[in-house]
């Protein structure tokens, strides 16, 4: 029993050893500790600063090669016929292409409102819905500020008051309702719906991913991803195909960061076939993004991902460990600033208060 623990413990110390998590460690977010002054009136907190020298910039890559300088060591262009956009790779992760501002603002906006309005909608899966079951209108409940309620008597709630419609799905206890109607309800446990909305960390598009067996469960009821998701990434993905063949978009995973936020060192290694590409769109503040080796001990390259940018990853990228340790909030980093001009309406100040502080990745894939 004794020589299982030690054995577990020397495995725990070996992983925070690997090159991998050194760059995790190097980049995540540490807060500082609060700050009193003498004087005791005001306290003053904020983070520690990263050096970021190191971290691969493509939209600086992108500027070199429109003004015809030459691209750093390691970075190469990448021509693909047909394609309208820059692609560039990297010399030693073959299959891994980056497309720096693949997206115009009005499309990143369109793909926020879409990620929060619509992809979190049932049958869609989310990590609600374990805790809660299926939460239909959860964005608009939020900017209506209702409350989400868990009662055995649903009947003493007026129906309008709670779902909007006497056509709504819903049927379980838990329910959207006003604020102003919870007190009539005797017995009942809620929480802010906006609360509720920074909660979320992901929803999954198209065949629904079981995350407890880690594979995709033919058996959950599903919608077909939606088409103009598809369209998207199948045109996106162009770079990453063998020419003349095509990506069947079969499911999509939406991450949602909130500013502490991470995605520890992992592998997407659950679709059939490794040659077809995962297509990742960024929306909304910056992160890094570490590209490893197949093993941990690799040392990965760290890259800055700004909304509007796509990744694709095929063949021996998919071996690649990646992930995400930092995600920047602050006004100086976030790079966010025409998004929310473009949600200055007041119908999308959610939008805008939501996204401000956040970022979204959409990461679609052929399954079969």
């Amino acid at each position: 029993m004794y020589g299982a623990a030690e054995n577990a413990a020397a495995a725990a110390a070996a992983a925070e050893r690997t090159a991998f998590r050194g760059a995790e460690k190097r980049y995540k977010l540490y807060k500082t500790l609060p700050h009193r002054p003498k004087s005791r009136m005001k306290t003053t907190s904020g983070t520690k600063p990263t050096d970021l020298s190191d971290v691969v910039d493509f939209k600086a890559v992108l500027d070199s090669f429109a003004s015809g300088r030459d691209l750093p060591t390691g970075i190469l262009r990448f021509d693909c016929d047909g394609f309208d956009r820059p692609v560039f790779c990297i010399d030693d992760r073959p299959g891994f292409f980056f497309i720096p501002s693949a997206l115009t603002i009005e499309e990143q906006c369109y793909w926020i409102r879409e990620s929060l309005a619509t992809f979190p909608q049932p049958p869609n899966r989310t990590n609600l819905t374990a805790i809660y079951g299926p939460i239909y209108g959860l964005f608009n409940a939020a900017q209506n500020q209702k409350v989400l309620i868990e009662t055995e008597d649903t009947d003493t709630l007026v129906d309008h008051e709670l779902n909007g419609s006497k056509s709504s799905p819903h049927s379980q206890k838990f329910l959207f309702a006003e604020t102003s109607s919870v007190h009539r309800v005797e017995t009942c446990k809620s929480i802010a719906a906006l609360a509720l909305l920074k909660k979320l960390r992901w929803s999954t598009l198209g065949l629904q991913f079981d995350w407890s067996k880690r594979n995709y469960d033919v058996s959950l009821p599903h919608n077909k991803i939606p088409d103009a998701l598809c369209t998207l990434a199948k045109k996106m993905a162009v770079p990453a195909l063998p020419f003349g063949e095509d990506f069947h978009p079969e499911a999509a995973i939406v991450n949602y960061f909130g500013p502490s936020d991470m995605l520890g060192g992992h592998l997407d290694d659950m679709e059939l076939d490794w040659t077809r590409p995962i297509v990742s769109i960024s929306l909304g503040c910056k992160a890094i993004f570490l590209l490893g080796g197949k093993t941990r001990e690799d040392v990965p390259i760290a890259m800055f991902l700004r909304s509007g940018d796509i990744v694709l990853m095929a063949g021996e990228a998919r071996e690649c460990f990646h992930g995400v340790p930092r995600i920047f909030t602050d006004d100086g980093h976030a790079e966010i600033s025409a998004i929310l001009s473009q949600f200055s309406a007041e119908d999308d100040r959610c939008y805008a208060d939501y996204i401000r502080n956040s970022r979204i990745n959409i990461n679609i894939r052929q399954v079969n």
